[in-house]
């Protein structure tokens, strides 16, 4: 297969390393030429970007935003780095890059615009307050034209894929892909001993979507339950007022639960936990299950698009109704009842890890699918 030039775009810089890290590798070893553009990208990050083997990019986005104005000049900025750098194949992921990297890469005569689907995000999550409609108002139309653009459509679960033909953004007869997620480095995420003691963790920014308040309502009622069973949570406060909020973590705290802040290696409080939860009102793949899954740990997790993929009910996890604060805390309180499901639950998570979600078979298909 001849070589050929790729450029990888998403909407932040780090994601360019932790998610998309390993097929950038793939992508390189195989000989095609790669460029990775986001926004801020940090010398750390293009440092790594470079042992990769690709070329970072800075990309300039004016905002996170879908505003029309902000669109209009970062679909300019788009276009520029696309002229400079005639690529054979661009690959973008998320809403922002994908919509501009379709119109701009389609517009510059891109041979094969490839657009993954990682996530339908806040726009199309369950709820009817005005910023999330006006969110959906924007991005229906923006979405519907850039994938009508896209030579080559990646989902990460079957139904994002179904809505997105529900909601008219595929066109009928337009084919699409579902792949399993991003993958996970199974060589990196090994299973370790499980702790003593039945213990929880949740990794995720602590944003309302991702269930945190009802993470917070259930693990408050487990500790009240039993003191003597560690409740962990990691992740980023977001300045979103869907964020929970210092004085919410001094409450936690007040409860025996233990936050330890942000982490660039999630593995020791992995190591941790013998139950990983992560109620989620919606996810593409939730990458944090799978490197729990891949450690060997049970998963308590939402009968939701995306999360729901990640467990065999009762074989590797239990799966609960989203926004059911009961329903996670009674599942909590199974594991501490029945400890004795823990093991063989965590060994049918990594076997499924190993036999589903490995980056080196995702990456394989997304390669496939890409024509690299």
């Amino acid at each position: 297969m001849a070589a050929k030039k790729v450029l990888i775009f998403g909407s932040y810089a780090p994601s360019l390393v932790h998610f998309r890290g390993a097929l950038i590798q793939a992508m390189a070893a195989r000989g095609h030429q790669v460029f990775a553009a986001a926004p801020a990208i940090s010398p750390d990050i293009a440092d790594r970007i470079r042992s990769l083997g690709a070329e970072p990019r800075e990309l300039p986005l004016v905002n996170a935003s879908l505003n029309p104005i902000a669109m209009v000049q970062s679909f300019r900025e788009v276009r520029r780095l696309i002229r400079d750098l005639t690529p054979d194949v661009m690959l973008s992921y998320t809403i922002k890059p994908v919509i501009l990297g379709a119109l701009a890469g389609k517009a510059e005569g891109v041979p094969n615009v490839v657009s993954l689907i990682t996530g339908v995000g806040y726009a199309f999550t369950d709820g009817d307050e005005m910023k999330r409609r006006l969110s959906r108002s924007l991005a229906v139309p923006l979405y519907r034209s850039a994938l009508a653009r896209s030579n080559t459509i990646m989902f990460q679960n079957p139904d994002d894929e179904a809505l997105f033909r529900k909601l008219g953004l595929v066109r009928r007869n337009r084919e699409s892909h579902v792949v399993n997620g991003s993958g996970i480095d199974i060589d990196h995420f090994t299973p370790l001993p499980l702790p003593e003691r039945t213990s929880f963790l949740m990794i995720a920014r602590l944003l309302k979507d991702k269930g945190i308040r009802e993470f917070a309502k259930a693990a408050k009622r487990v500790k009240a339950a039993n003191p003597g069973v560690p409740i962990a949570l990691v992740g980023y406060l977001d300045p979103s007022p869907d964020s929970l909020s210092h004085s919410d973590l001094e409450d936690l705290a007040a409860h025996g639960i233990e936050y330890r802040g942000a982490t660039e290696d999630v593995r020791p409080a992995i190591a941790d936990c013998s139950v990983y939860v992560l109620p989620s009102y919606r996810e593409g793949t939730p990458r944090s299950v799978l490197e729990a899954m891949a450690m060997g740990r049970a998963i308590i997790t939402t009968d939701v698009p995306g999360c729901r993929e990640t467990v065999e009910h009762g074989r590797n996890g239990l799966l609960v109704p989203p926004r059911d604060a009961d329903a996670l805390y009674r599942a909590m309180m199974r594991f501490i009842a029945e400890p004795q499901l823990i093991a063989p639950m965590g060994s049918h998570s990594r076997e499924l890890a190993e036999r589903k979600y490995d980056v080196h078979k995702v990456n394989d298909e997304m390669l496939r699918l890409t024509g690299l």
